[in-house]
């Protein structure tokens, strides 16, 4: 999953705030598919689950879609690769309590059940991020954070949503 373009990242407070950084991007021309989230599973039952309402969102969608992979595979890591294929690139991590959706969700299906269950530090290694920083997000989403991240086409875009994200109440935005 390695990439070259440049890698902003940012964890919001809430669905509001992410919806608001989600759409920022999509503004900038990125598709849903070039979006990684991540979030605890607690967190997307809060913000994501519950009425059709809550999930009239492209996020939402997102966010939900994971759900439907984590009880496709019932808890069993060693399906994740199969449900990810039916379902597409969202995925519930169940040992780990984690939501991921993207193309981090694809790579560590691909990578299949080792890559899964080696916690969130093992699942982040996919987006470049040093190992201090995935400590910051990781207690972030344990608080009930939701992690954006995305590889932008360029500095400027990466600039831009860096400073959009900020204005979103991202916290430890970084690119």
């Amino acid at each position: 999953m390695s990439n070259t373009t440049p890698l902003v990242t940012g964890l919001f407070p809430d669905r509001t705030s992410a919806e608001a950084a989600y759409s920022a991007a999509q503004a900038r021309g990125y598709k849903a598919d070039d979006i990684n989230m991540a979030m605890s599973d607690e967190t997307r039952k809060t913000h994501f689950t519950g009425t059709t309402a809550g999930k009239e969102t492209e996020l939402g969608n997102k966010a939900a879609e994971g759900a439907g992979v984590g009880g496709a595979i019932g808890g069993t890591i060693g399906a994740i690769a199969a449900a990810v294929a039916a379902v597409g690139t969202s995925i519930a991590l169940p040992g780990l309590g984690l939501v991921i959706a993207g193309p981090l969700a694809a790579a560590i299906a691909g990578a299949g059940a080792g890559a899964a269950s080696g916690g969130l530090i093992g699942a982040l290694v996919g987006w470049n991020i040093p190992e201090e920083r995935v400590k910051e997000y990781e207690e972030g989403m344990k608080n009930g954070g939701i992690l954006l991240g995305l590889h932008t086409h360029d500095d400027s875009d990466a600039a831009h949503l860096e400073s959009a994200w900020k204005s979103h109440q991202g916290q430890n935005v970084y690119r």
